[in-house]
């Protein structure tokens, strides 16, 4: 038996300033779903991240990641290695996160207006996605998130008042960027809210889903995955 086709493309979302940006949908087989708005690492809408939206896709919900960098370089897509991660780091920090915040909100428009998608629409992001996906919950009109890995999670937690819907967060235990104390301080600021889960996994390291870098933990991964899938449809 052969997998059932995933039907993606790349669209263009209307930015709130009146320009556009790429974003690249991928359909359940079904042809209509719950929405997703993936959102990338710091490496761009690349193989992994189009795989990941597929992925998703492929479990029944109609996934569209935004090119984030879009007002960097637009279409970058890099690898993880020597001047691609150097490329990757300068771009990250170049990024205005209040400015790509309103262009989630946007992509969670544009996906919401979509015909083919039903029901609510959440954001899953990775590393730097994690962190705009929980600032996606707090302000881009999300239904839900899940966080993998968000470096600089700290610094966003006094925003943590304002959010108003669930949120699930992934930490490798092992994550030589996001310290024990900095998922203590997670845990701090969401200790009154029952509908925002903390998993840590042991031994695990920063971007332990992905399976292109050396840092990939299939345990994590699948476990992971499985709680997103599981927290999507509660």
């Amino acid at each position: 038996m052969t997998q059932p086709a995933i039907p993606t493309q790349w669209i263009d979302i209307n930015s709130d300033d009146g320009q556009t940006f790429k974003g690249y949908l991928a359909l359940p087989p079904a042809g209509k779903g719950p929405g997703i708005v993936l959102i990338q690492e710091i490496f761009g809408v690349n193989h992994h991240i189009r795989a990941v939206a597929e992925q998703y896709a492929l479990a029944g919900y109609v996934v569209l990641a935004p090119d984030v960098f879009w007002r960097q370089e637009p279409g970058v897509e890099l690898t993880y290695e020597g001047a691609d991660m150097d490329k990757a780091r300068s771009l990250v920090g170049q990024i205005d996160f209040a400015e790509a915040v309103k262009d989630l909100a946007t992509t969670t428009t544009a996906l919401r207006d979509r015909p083919e998608c039903e029901g609510d629409v959440a954001a899953v992001g990775y590393c730097m996605g994690g962190i705009l996906a929980f600032l996606a919950a707090v302000r881009a009109g999300v239904d839900r998130a899940a966080s993998f890995y968000p470096g600089g999670i700290a610094k966003h937690l006094d925003k943590a008042a304002e959010l108003t819907v669930p949120v699930q967060f992934h930490f490798g235990g092992n994550d030589a960027h996001i310290t024990d104390d900095h998922v203590s301080q997670t845990r701090q600021a969401f200790a009154d809210r029952s509908d925002v889960d903390i998993h840590v996994y042991d031994g695990a390291e920063h971007g332990f889903n992905c399976w292109a870098r050396g840092s990939y933990q299939r345990h994590a991964a699948a476990l992971s995955h499985g709680r997103v899938l599981s927290f999507l449809e509660d």
